[in-house]
């Protein structure tokens, strides 16, 4: 029996590969929300916990030599599916995890598999609209804030009924496993994109592409400039806006809010005027209105220019995701593995600003890096709009 009683097959594979979606997003939130119980549980330093952060993203980094080989062994959907799997497990196993050495190898394995769920998810969300030539990936990127958000209210009302982690973590599994369920029926079976199919008849990983090559630099440009909202908008309304303690959180909750009502008429955007426009337009947009705030100061500035960012970058990494999933496997493992190193490199590389002149100047930075995005973007070939 199916579990998703849909007769559009579109739209059955839709919320298939939304589940895949939704899951990570999910996944990724639950751990987050517990990081203080598990400082206290290993009782870690900051530092200790600093490193256990950054084992997740090592392991997505080195995701990317194994996922190409795996993706063409198993394929998108069954990689999707063990992945998530995985990734139920190592939930289960941090919670479980006696020491910090144990901990550290459970973050590790937990980046790897969510390096292999992001790429195998992306090409399931290009696939689909390939095959039904219907722009979806945007609405699928939604879900996966959507899960953030259903972990988060999950990580709320059981840390009002309980401090155990295995507790939250072992219900949290079980959400997992659903979402999992419901994924399993409408995942789509592998067509090698045109790109991949020339590359065959060489042996062995062959270098990048050009083309590949900005898409690379489009992805880590663009995850600094998204990344940097939620690690540093909270601290620039209160130490350099002036905002209070109960409005500093506001930078946060309007660019994600922003960023996934956008999402959602995102692949309109995209159908009427093509990626290549939307991700050209929207980064500008999102260094102007961050430009702009640093440039007036006060709390009302931030906000709008916060906002700014949140709807221009919203169909970056979609539709990058999208041009980079068609140039086949390897590309899309090489151009998920630079959003991470986007990530990563991010925060470090503008506290070292802030720190050498001021956060105005470090939020400069990714104004700037919103504009290397939009350069970027006419580098990469981009679908054509259709009709």
């Amino acid at each position: 029996m199916c579990v998703f009683p849909v007769r559009d097959p579109f739209q059955r594979s839709q919320l298939a590969i939304a589940a895949l979606f939704c899951s990570l997003g999910f996944q990724y939130a639950t751990w987050a929300s517990r990081i203080p119980a598990v400082k206290a549980d290993l009782d870690l330093t900051a530092a200790e916990v600093g490193v256990l952060l950054m084992a997740a993203g090592i392991g997505a980094v080195a995701s990317f030599p194994l996922v190409p080989v795996l993706m063409k062994r198993l394929g998108s959907a069954r990689l999707a599916l063990l992945s998530a799997l995985c990734l139920t497990l190592l939930l289960l196993a941090l919670a479980l995890a006696p020491d910090y050495p144990v901990a550290l190898l459970v973050m590790v394995a937990d980046g790897v598999f969510v390096g292999c769920l992001n790429v195998a998810m992306n090409a399931q969300g290009t696939a689909l609209e390939t095959r039904y030539s219907r722009n979806t990936m945007a609405r699928l990127h939604a879900t996966f804030s959507a899960g953030s958000l259903l972990a988060a209210l999950l990580a709320s009302g059981m840390n009002a009924a309980t401090s155990s982690v295995t507790a939250h973590f072992g219900v949290a599994a079980v959400v997992l496993v659903v979402l999992t369920a419901l994924a399993r029926p409408g995942l789509l079976e592998d067509e090698a994109p045109a790109a991949e199919k020339q590359s065959r008849s060489r042996a062995g990983w062959s270098l990048p592409s050009r083309v590949t090559l900005w898409m690379c630099c489009a992805m880590a440009f663009g995850t600094v400039t998204e990344g940097a909202m939620n690690d540093w908008s909270a601290l620039y309304l209160r130490e350099v806006a002036k905002a209070t303690a109960e409005l500093a959180p506001m930078g946060i909750a309007v660019f994600s809010g922003m960023m996934v009502l956008a999402r959602l008429f995102a692949d309109g955007w995209r159908s009427r005027w093509g990626d290549g426009r939307v991700v050209l337009f929207g980064s500008a947009l999102a260094a102007a209105g961050l430009a702009f705030a640093l440039l007036s100061g006060g709390v009302a500035a931030a906000l709008v220019g916060f906002a700014c960012v949140g709807l221009g970058c919203a169909a970056v990494t979609p539709c990058v995701y999208v041009a980079a999933a068609k140039q086949g496997s390897e590309a899309l493992a090489l151009v998920a593995a630079m959003g991470t190193t986007g990530l990563l490199a991010g925060p470090p590389l503008i506290g070292f600003v802030a720190s050498s002149s001021s956060l105005v100047w470090g939020l400069g930075v990714v104004a700037a890096a919103a504009v290397v995005v939009s350069l970027c973007s006419t580098r990469i070939q981009w679908t054509p709009v259709s009709g």
